[in-house]
């Protein structure tokens, strides 16, 4: 985003909407289907799309056979170019229709890419099926037959033609379009693979592909592999309603797909003309091709192939002005899948990654026991969980978990009885230790004013006491022979959220330090509804998902119903922190690009004034407290945007500065 622009508006953050589109057609009919296809394109326009796809030939219909051969057909079809041409004159859209067309008495399958009257260029057909139900051979010729590469198109000299354009964008050079047609995805090169290595983000497939059963899924895999591999959005438009059936039979299928995941699809079979939108980020697609290594790796093994593209100016006006909000749902919780089903495979997937993580240390290290603290509260229960579930793998009894519950000055008596009857339930050997004392006798050494009765409690105080219950975990693995197990996890890592050194901070083996909080909430409501440890254990889970997060450092009330100090209150909402973490991490999004996604996501929660504070809190927080992530215990990544460890995912100075982050984030408005 730059000074000046619309906050409020998708196309300031290197977004922008694209449209598919399914129009009903007649055979050999290009004055009606001219009319349907320049309805389209206006209802895009009207849409705000910036690009509009349309199905192959759907000028004269796909299914014309060896009516291609017939000049009236070509005739008429030429004319209805020149009426779709000047029907979209005054519309800011790219349009790519497909229609049969002659270049030196050869007759192409052509994709006519074209935008406010005037076409940009002209791409033909490469891969032609000749096999089962197709005949394309006997009619076409392919791409590579082309000798010229400029042709005379629309009322129009010299423009450029062949499978090599792209189409770049003057005013969004991220929006780099490259247009293939039907079967040159289906082969094992697409013509989109090279097109996306020399720059292509957006690729486009005219298609008819008549439906058979099950070729729906195909059509899905092969379009999502694509965009995946490609590290691009793939739009796919297919001939749909009145195409000829009297072999064969269509089933309208559109779909726009971005670096392997699906934004949007057409409904199959409809009688209707459809039109399908979604917003594609563009900045994400550059920044996995700058992340991922291996791409410019791929282009430079095809750098002389890939010099042979041609690069189109389109000069295309974005709709920047005023609110446009994107269609598209954002997760409101990035690290935990909103579908039930895919939740609790997500669930699943991450407790069995985490299980394996200890149990490989243990057969490593030879330890047959683990000492982990047990405070009653998330993170604790969600460690003490896996180490249960690690002793049953390796056929060790439960008991050996060396299970420490610690209270403190401000623990409270839900928390303890939590931890209490939890550790019982899990089979674990429990015990409990009142740190108080050597808290008291350190606080006393250093001369802090609590030693003597002042109610001080700030960052000493609060810091002895984790201090205490970490040191006493690591005396009781020496004397046990068994592993410390962490318990922090990674929200609380970015936060700085842990005591540095003798606290939190350390274990021998970290099993959620890349599980975020979000996430951990939902691990053990999984683990509680599946009875995965039993029912007694389930009901416990329950209350403890009912417990407000808290250290339990500070002293309170001590009737309170829940802990007196609340986390959140000084690091604010976890699930809107969560959000800042995976997007700025993941991603590497700037400030105002991070707010704006979490207002399209949180705005019925949190108005953007709260969005930008809790935003700057966590740069802060997160720019402050890395040198506690650069000596950080080993643990299993368990999500591509899951680790902070310096040895895996991340790796940052600990004395970076935060200003430029700050300046960015200076540019999110103070209130709608």
């Amino acid at each position: 985003m730059r000074p000046g622009e619309d906050f409020f508006n998708l196309y300031s953050h290197d977004l922008i909407r694209v449209a598919v589109a399914v129009p009903e057609v007649r055979v050999a009919d290009p004055a009606f289907n001219a009319r349907q296809v320049a309805d389209l394109i206006a209802r895009a326009a009207e849409r705000r799309a910036v690009a509009v796809l349309l199905p192959e030939l759907c000028l004269s219909a796909y299914s014309c056979e060896d009516l291609f051969h017939q000049g009236a057909l070509l005739d008429a079809c030429r004319s209805a170019l020149s009426f779709v041409l000047e029907a979209s004159r005054d519309l800011s859209i790219v349009a790519v229709v497909g229609m049969p067309l002659v270049v030196d008495q050869l007759l192409y399958n052509c994709a006519v890419v074209m935008c406010r009257g005037r076409v940009l260029g002209v791409v033909p057909k490469t891969y032609l099926p000749g096999y089962r139900e197709f005949y394309e051979p006997r009619q076409f010729a392919s791409g590579d037959a082309a000798v010229l590469d400029g042709i005379e198109c629309g009322g129009q000299r010299d423009v450029p033609f062949g499978s090599d354009l792209l189409f770049q964008v003057e005013e969004q050079p991220l929006a780099t379009f490259h247009v293939e047609i039907c079967e040159d995805l289906w082969v094992p090169t697409p013509p989109s693979s090279e097109a996306a290595l020399a720059g292509a983000t957006v690729l486009l497939n005219c298609s008819a592909s008549n439906v058979t059963v099950a070729k729906a899924d195909y059509r899905r895999l092969l379009v999502a592999s694509q965009s995946a591999r490609c590290l691009a959005a793939y739009l796919y438009s297919g001939a749909g309603y009145g195409e000829s059936t009297t072999d064969l039979a269509w089933d309208g299928h559109a779909m726009i797909y971005e670096d392997g995941g699906l934004l949007a699809e057409s409904h199959r079979f409809s009688y209707e003309p459809q039109l399908v939108c979604a917003e594609i980020d563009l900045e994400r697609l550059a920044q996995e091709r700058m992340r991922q290594t291996s791409f410019a790796q791929a282009a430079e093994r095809q750098r002389e192939r890939l010099r042979r593209f041609r690069r189109v100016r389109t000069p295309l006006e974005l709709p920047r002005r005023g609110r446009l909000l994107p269609e598209r749902r954002y997760e409101r919780l990035p690290y935990v899948p909103s579908e039930a089903q895919r939740r609790d495979e997500r669930c699943a997937e991450v407790y069995e990654i985490q299980v394996q993580g200890l149990v490989k240390r243990l057969q490593f290290t030879g330890v047959q026991h683990v000492a982990i603290g047990v405070s009653g509260g998330l993170d604790s229960t969600q460690a003490l969980l896996v180490s249960a579930q690690a002793m049953d793998v390796l056929g060790h009894p439960r008991r050996h978990i060396l299970a420490y519950t610690m209270p403190g000055f401000a623990t409270s008596r839900r928390t303890l009885d939590q931890a209490h009857r939890l550790m019982r339930a899990v089979g674990a050997t429990a015990h409990e230790i009142d740190i108080r004392p050597s808290a008291l006798q350190l606080l006393a050494d250093i001369g802090h004013p609590f030693s003597r009765g002042e109610k001080v409690y700030d960052v000493t105080f609060e810091n002895v006491q984790a201090g205490e219950r970490t040191s006493h975990l690591f005396r009781l693995a020496n004397l046990h022979r068994a592993l410390v197990v962490g318990t922090g996890d990674l929200s609380e890592l970015a936060l700085g959220w842990c005591t540095y050194g003798v606290g939190d901070h350390m274990s021998h083996y970290a099993v959620n330090a890349s599980v975020p909080k979000t996430l951990i909430q939902h691990l053990i409501r999984w683990i509680a509804r599946t009875n995965r440890l039993g029912a007694p254990v389930s009901d416990i889970l329950l209350e403890i998902l009912d417990t407000d997060i808290s250290p339990e450092l500070v002293p309170g009330d001590a009737g309170a119903a829940q802990p007196a100090q609340e986390t959140e209150a000084v690091v604010g909402p976890f699930e809107l922190q969560d959000f800042n973490l995976y997007h700025t991490v993941r991603f590497g999004y700037p400030p105002p690009k991070v707010a704006f996604l979490a207002y399209c996501a949180w705005r019925d929660r949190y108005a953007i004034e709260r969005i930008k504070a809790y935003l700057r809190l966590f740069l802060e927080r997160f720019f402050q407290s890395q040198f506690k992530r650069s000596a950080i215990p080993n643990a299993p990544k368990v999500g591509s945007g899951g680790s902070l460890s310096p040895r895996g995912d991340y790796r940052a100075p600990s004395d970076a500065e935060v200003e430029a982050w700050l300046r960015a984030l200076d540019l999110v408005p103070e209130h709608e």
